[in-house]
């Protein structure tokens, strides 16, 4: 793979002056962020003094002398104050953010790509997650150059800390297949030895290097700058070398604290006389510095590295860039020093080493010195384009897979048809891309992989044929397979529904995930929907429904998940033709930007749950509501997040007015998904017992329950009375008495309608893990079958009617 063209490189003076700057403008953020903000709650602002300080170097060494325009960037969390300091110097940031750093509306306190007001390339804070997130960037990368053609050469950079190597997501990333072969990627490990609370005991690099390497990655140690290269090549060279070798991390990191003289008597105590002849024509500043040259802040020897990764275009590098946090402060290499603040006097002396004043130390460089004319021009050389968020395509609302036939079908299967008719789309196929963690043909991808092939940088040869599933691997395929790692499949997706940022072009990604496993992955979901991006992701099978599987299979959580994570949109059908209206809908949305196409659903997050089953469910009911409501309105209604799927008064018209006039009791029984058969079997017997019982489909919790909190925050920041909410009044309208919620879930996702409608409400849902078993038995076992449902049904009325009494009546006398 190309990587980008060489950058120039000004003299090694000017770059010094710069992270110098760009030092005293990280420290300087945090420390105005703490000491002169007024703080009204007593709370520490905080902020990583130290933490910034270690990468200032590396973040110099890349944003000004070598990184190109289209070069992507993940910055670790603690760092954010230097690359706001680097945007600021490079004219992408307005001053006054500088005093608004952990500000409402300020400057975030972990790099943000939709809260920063400055160019941020990957959102990081969860460790372990951004640091993955540009190798799923490179992964996109070289999809998208394999089918549209190559993009401006880019290299997809992490910088992390070296505390986040412990984190699982780390290795699970760098071994999976599809990650594999990646040249234009690049990890710096800020490889300072410390954690929050420690110095660590233990340097694991010979572990770690083993590690990449065994995952076939280029490894470059980065531990000596060229003061302390430069003496390793004179006599006793070799003797001072092992001896810096053989220090424990504590004894070294502890050089740092002390006065030169002090940093000369603790590093030759005991050393061999070897290392002492060396030292001996040195003055004690000369020795602390050479001793504490560490690579990492060394910017010839940063650049060199970058250079060398960048020839290294078949595979991965990772540079273990040794630094020591804190670096440039007097608090560097104290074992406490993480969220250790300077104080006013030290920042003085900081503002004065840096040459600046009271009335200048926010300036930027002057714009005709060495260093401005330079910021000027690295501004120029980073520009980047305006990137497209839209696809021209034309998304149906319907394909028709979803039509009723004869036999009963389950909505795993319509989705896997459904697709399968989009790929059909000849405008529209090109952006599809699908990918699963080994979960492909089991959640149904198989007819759209047979269609569409398997993604792979190089034509491979099939040397079997199995007449089902055609696992052609080449560059054209458009599924992208994954090793068993829930996290991989939500950073790739995370990576995809940004690649109309991040590598200039709109895609429609979906993948598919056991629901139960949802939550393995759950950390990685959060990140990449907080990242902005737009994918859609089927849960599937969900739910106690896979019952023969047991409770280790059977999700009941994952409703909750999707209802409440933000930039999400949960979606659970029932049925086939739903389903087709509500994945043509999520897949325009996607297509149009994030912006709603011409439907009846409203703008909304963009990305998009479906919680699925592969119980197989009879199509007349939907069917029969379908005739009584119209396509339009029932599509309108579905989309919106709930519909009536049945009428007891059109079901059983004498309900509607008994003997005497009195209406008979009413109930609505409020169901989503592959529970309904039961809900209606309910119905039907308590019709038979003259409860009118209206049942209403809910195919989307999460609209229904936004457009209920829209009218809610409406009312309140407008100190007016909240009105109805549009979508709950077209499902629930004209519908007496309480409701019951029955749910294949967890029985608090729905409970709330009672809440939005004003009536009592019974919760019905699996609030206790499952077993294996048939669907009847675990329905039974957690009351969501047809009898325990008409009697939650009973029990809503009598609570009803005894809260009439009681509260509604006036007292007697």
């Amino acid at each position: 793979m190309s990587t980008a063209p060489a950058q120039p490189v000004p003299d090694l003076a000017t770059l010094d002056a710069i992270q110098r700057r760009v030092l005293w403008l990280a420290v300087r953020m945090v420390d105005a962020a703490n000491r002169e903000r007024p703080n009204t709650e007593g709370l520490k602002v905080g902020g990583h003094q130290a933490s910034s300080a270690s990468m200032v170097t590396l973040m110099t060494a890349l944003y000004f002398a070598h990184l190109d325009a289209a070069d992507r960037v993940s910055v670790k969390p603690h760092a954010s104050p230097v690359l706001h300091a680097i945007n600021y110097l490079l004219g992408n940031l307005d001053r006054s953010y500088l005093t608004r750093l952990r500000s409402y509306g300020g400057l975030q306190s972990y790099p943000s790509r939709t809260k920063d007001p400055d160019r941020v390339d990957f959102s990081t804070g969860s460790v372990g997650l951004g640091a993955a997130a540009p190798l799923f960037g490179a992964v996109t990368r070289r999809y998208v150059d394999a089918h549209f053609g190559p993009r401006p050469p880019a290299r997809f950079i992490a910088l992390l800390g070296d505390a986040e190597l412990d984190e699982g997501n780390i290795w699970e990333a760098i071994a999976d297949p599809a990650t594999q072969g990646l040249g234009n990627v690049t990890w710096v490990v800020d490889f300072n030895r410390q954690s929050l609370d420690r110095v660590v005991p233990g340097v694991r690099i010979g572990q770690w290097s083993a590690q990449f390497q065994a995952a076939g990655w280029h490894v470059v140690e980065l531990r000596f700058g060229g003061r302390l290269t430069e003496l390793f090549a004179r006599p006793g060279g070799d003797a001072l070398r092992r001896w810096i070798e053989g220090m424990s991390n504590e004894h070294y990191q502890s050089l740092f604290a002390l006065t030169p003289a002090q940093a000369r008597a603790r590093f030759t105590e005991d050393a061999p006389a070897a290392v002492v002849d060396l030292l001996a024509d040195l003055s004690d500043e000369e020795v602390f510095a050479a001793v504490t040259d560490l690579g990492g802040h060394d910017l010839a020897s940063l650049l060199d590295a970058f250079a060398e990764c960048d020839r290294v275009t078949d595979r991965p590098s990772v540079i273990f860039a040794y630094t020591v946090k804190g670096w440039g402060l007097p608090i560097a290499g104290n074992p406490r020093n993480h969220s250790q603040l300077l104080g006013g006097e030290q920042i003085a002396a900081l503002r004065g080493a840096t040459g600046l004043a009271d009335d200048t130390e926010w300036d930027r460089f002057d714009a005709a010195s060495a260093e401005g004319i330079w910021c000027n021009r690295r501004q120029e050389a980073l520009r980047l384009e305006p990137a497209p968020r839209r696809l021209a395509v034309t998304v149906p609302e319907a394909t028709g897979a979803g039509r009723a036939g004869r036999k009963p079908v389950s909505t795993q299967e319509v989705f896997g048809r459904t697709l399968v008719d989009l790929s059909r789309q000849a405008d529209l196929a090109p952006y599809l891309v699908s990918t699963a963690p080994d979960v492909a043909t089991s959640t149904n991808l198989a007819g759209f992989i047979n269609r569409m092939g398997v993604f792979h940088p190089v034509e491979q040869r099939a040397w079997s044929v199995d007449p089902a599933l055609k696992w052609t691997e080449s560059p054209k395929g458009q599924h992208i397979e994954l090793g068993i790692s829930e996290m991989n499949l939500f950073l790739l997706l995370g990576q995809l529904g940004l690649a109309w940022d991040l590598s200039h072009q709109p895609l429609i990604p979906i993948g598919t995930v056991y629901d139960p496993f949802v939550l393995r992955g759950l950390d990685a979901f959060v990140y990449s929907v907080y990242s902005g991006a737009r994918f859609i992701v089927a849960g599937t099978p969900s739910g106690v429904t896979l019952a023969p599987e047991g409770g280790a299979h059977q999700s009941t959580v994952t409703p909750s998940v999707g209802l409440e994570l933000p930039g999400v949109t949960l979606v659970e059908p029932a049925y086939g033709t739903a389903l087709d209206w509500l994945l043509c809908d999520a897949v325009g949305h996607i297509a149009a930007g994030g912006d709603a196409p011409t439907t009846a659903a409203p703008v909304e997050a963009a990305s998009y749950y479906f919680r699925l089953s592969t119980r197989p469910i009879d199509q007349a009911p939907f069917e029969a509501a379908r005739q009584r409501l119209g396509d339009v309105v029932l599509r309108r209604q579905v989309l919106a997040g709930a519909y009536r799927l049945l009428d007891p008064y059109e079901a059983a018209p004498h309900l509607r007015s008994r003997p005497g006039g009195e209406p008979a009791p009413s109930v609505v029984l409020a169901a989503s998904g592959a529970v309904l058969p039961e809900v209606l079997a309910a119905a039907a017997e308590l019709m038979n017992e003259g409860v009118a019982a209206h049942v209403v489909d809910v195919t989307s919790a999460d609209r229904l329950y936004s457009a209920w909190q829209r009218t809610l925050r409406q009312g309140i920041r407008t100190a007016t009375t909240p009105s109805a909410a549009g979508a709950l009044r077209a499902a629930f309208g004209g519908t007496r008495g309480p409701v019951v919620t029955i749910h294949d879930g967890a029985s608090h996702a729905m409970a709330w309608l009672g809440a939005a409608l004003g009536v009592h409400c019974v919760p019905l849902g699996v609030d206790s893990f499952g077993q294996s078993g048939t669907i009847a038995d675990l329905y039974r076992a957690h009351d969501l079958d047809p009898g325990s449902i008409v009697n939650a049904a009973l029990a809503a009325l009598e609570l009803s009617y005894t809260a009439e009494l009681t509260y509604h009546r006036p007292a007697a006398e």
